[in-house]
């Protein structure tokens, strides 16, 4: 059996979305599992120099997890990834890795698992529930507890990733820097952008610059990675909607016709993905 999953790239939070918002971008892995090839794993693209080959890789270790969960065994197999998603840079690489490790192990199983089963197992891995939604529902999605909902973006959006090069900040840094308890102005600060938000998102647009403001983590996270903070702050002043990505170091920005996103220049590369209304997909040959 010979399977090929596509798991797309997310950026949670959305400026005052924290831990609740994600969007799908069209920006995906590819993961192979072949059970007639020698048992091997290996790696292209993002990270393939630094990743694990001998299974202890997150994709596997979910593999492995959901299957003993299943009470079965995963039968030997060749793993070949082709990584888009750069590590640890705020784009939901390890959300991608848990969703395409309960997908192929449940199809190689023939567990038969619904799409929630597939969300609640890689939340279960991930920890978080807004960049494993997005990976599995695609569009824009709501997080709240257990509760997820998919909206569907407005059809003008144009996301644009800016990411530093040689700038990383895993998520548990960047979680530790944030504090326990926030003030009450700005918790309704951030409870009025997140209401604005996801109508600037699905519906209005031109509200974006006001919406992805944020009071909860922004703040605290980009004086970690000082040559972001700067970035973020032209940005703004050009009058870009912009939010950290995820946890960061990444940078979500958003364009019109009329108004581009300026190049940061050297040491960053820009992608212009677009929106992926899907969330991963499977294919068997």
């Amino acid at each position: 059996m010979r399977l090929t999953v596509r798991v797309p790239a997310t950026s949670a939070n959305l400026g005052p979305g924290f831990d609740c918002l994600g969007l799908a971008l069209d920006l995906c892995n590819e993961v192979t599992v072949d059970t007639e090839a020698e048992p091997s794993v290996a790696w292209t693209g993002e990270g393939a120099d630094e990743l694990p080959v001998d299974g202890s890789d997150r994709i596997s270790r979910t593999m492995a997890a959901v299957a003993a969960a299943a009470g079965k065994g995963l039968p030997p197999l060749a793993m070949r990834a082709l990584n888009r998603i750069p590590l640890e840079r705020g784009l939901g690489s390890s959300a991608a890795a848990a969703v395409a490790g309960v997908v192929l192990a449940d199809r190689l199983l023939d567990l038969g698992l619904s799409q929630g089963d597939v969300l609640s197992s890689a939340v279960g891995v991930e920890g978080h529930p807004d960049n494993a939604a997005a990976a599995v529902l695609g569009g824009l999605t709501v997080a709240a507890g257990e509760t997820v909902l998919r909206l569907t973006p407005h059809r003008a959006l144009r996301p644009v990733v800016l990411i530093p090069d040689d700038v990383r900040l895993p998520t548990a840094e960047a979680r530790a820097a944030m504090p326990d308890r926030v003030a009450m102005a700005d918790a309704v600060f951030n409870l009025q952008r997140t209401a604005l938000a996801l109508v600037a998102l699905t519906e209005r647009p031109g509200y974006l610059p006001l919406a992805l403001d944020d009071r909860l983590h922004q703040r605290y996270r980009l004086p970690l990675v000082p040559s972001v903070h700067a970035v973020f702050d032209r940005l703004r002043e050009a009058g870009s909607p912009v939010c950290v990505s995820g946890a960061g170091p990444a940078l979500l920005a958003f364009e019109t016709e009329g108004s581009p996103v300026a190049d940061p220049g050297e040491g960053w590369t820009v992608l212009r993905p677009g929106v992926r209304e899907a969330g991963y997909e499977v294919s068997a040959d």
